[in-house]
């Protein structure tokens, strides 16, 4: 059967992208349909601010005119210049079990970067390591969080066929329980009364406000990190407009020394717990299991967790965690992932594992040459 792949160049196009895994998908009991309208958004320049540093080109793989397949090829400026290296992105793959599309859609994306002077090719990345990153490859029968892909295992063999060779691996974490281990409260007790540590939740009279601390605090606490990209004000903020409404007070927290906030942890409940409920992805009439759903939710996913450079190494992870455990439990959540995590980052994967979570899910970043 003839195969084709093609660019998306209009409305029709993008609307036949976002539907594909909607068809894709339907079979699969773990895949959580996000809403059509967010996906549009994240993929429309002038909707969203990651175009305002970056350009993205989208492909639709067809065979005898029925989707296939799908692809992002994405340029972001603004992770080669912080780098200063010269990679490109693919993301939002998705593809049936054809290894000749799933060759054709990778062939397109870097028939797309490579003129634009890149020399590797990294992903899935749907559009930037601060969005949805990395392709599940080992946690397959365990239903992915917010903000966490999921895909089927044969991806893992789409990808390492069209000529992709492991790049990072991302731990997932998970920990239960209906109350903080006795151990971890002395302990960070004792670390908070020695260096007079106080931490607070966010105040959402101060939203403003506490959403451009949180710009500072990211943008230094996670600057070494492999591959992360300083997040623009216009991204956290249009951010920090999507999660108001669902965000828990208790579950952002600041720590701080003497009036000087030196770290600070974001923890969501687990929207997919709601989302599951809407297998259409429509708004409408969705919303109305969605919201009964959400009054259900008991997971969390800590998001964000870290302290500014001068203060790593002395237990404010720690203090950040046992007290969104103490607060989470409190309104109702006892089970929660925290991630990802790189597998090199050594000093949060040995806390965790010490606080008695585990690795749970892996997730796995993929280069190949231009």
């Amino acid at each position: 059967m003839p195969l084709e792949v093609a660019p998306v160049e209009h409305g029709r196009d993008l609307k036949a992208f976002i539907a594909f895994p909607y068809r894709l998908f339907r079979g699969d009991a773990l895949w959580v349909p996000p809403l059509r309208r967010d996906v549009q958004t994240r993929l429309t320049p002038g909707k969203s601010p990651f175009f305002e540093h970056a350009s993205a080109q989208h492909f639709l793989a067809r065979r005898d005119g029925r989707v296939v397949g799908r692809i992002s090829a994405v340029e972001n400026r603004l992770h080669n210049e912080f780098h200063n290296d010269r990679v490109g992105f693919f993301g939002f793959f998705d593809c049936e079990d054809d290894q000749d599309a799933a060759n054709a859609l990778f062939d397109a994306a870097a028939a797309w970067l490579g003129p634009r002077g890149l020399d590797v090719m990294r992903g899935p990345a749907s559009l930037s390591l601060n969005d949805e990153s990395g392709l599940l490859v080992d946690g397959f029968e365990l239903p992915p969080v917010v903000m966490m892909p999921h895909n089927p295992p044969y991806y893992v063999r789409l990808v390492e066929q069209a000529g992709f060779a492991a790049s990072k691996n991302l731990f997932a974490y998970s920990r239960s329980g209906t109350s903080v281990p006795d151990r971890l409260v002395r302990a960070t007790k004792l670390m908070a009364q020695r260096y007079g540590i106080t931490v607070r939740p966010l105040s959402l009279k101060r939203f403003t406000a506490e959403v451009d601390l949180i710009k500072t605090l990211y943008n230094d606490a996670w600057e070494r990190n492999w591959g992360f990209v300083p997040m623009t004000d216009a991204e956290i903020d249009h951010l920090a407009k999507e999660f108001r409404p669902v965000v828990e007070p208790e579950l952002v927290l600041f720590a701080e020394r003497e009036g000087q906030p030196i770290g600070f942890a974001l923890a969501l409940p687990d929207l997919n717990v709601a989302l599951k409920t809407n297998p259409s992805g429509r708004l409408f009439p969705g919303i109305v299991k969605m919201l009964w759903a959400a009054r259900k939710i008991h997971r969390i996913r800590v998001l964000l967790l870290g302290a500014v450079p001068e203060w790593r190494g002395r237990g404010v992870d720690a203090l950040l965690y046992a007290e969104i455990w103490r607060r989470g439990n409190a309104k109702g959540y006892f089970w929660g992932e925290a991630g990802w995590v790189l597998e090199d980052n050594a000093a949060m994967n040995n806390g965790l594992l010490r606080m008695g979570f585990e690795v749970y899910k892996t997730y796995r970043l993929y280069d190949r040459p231009l």
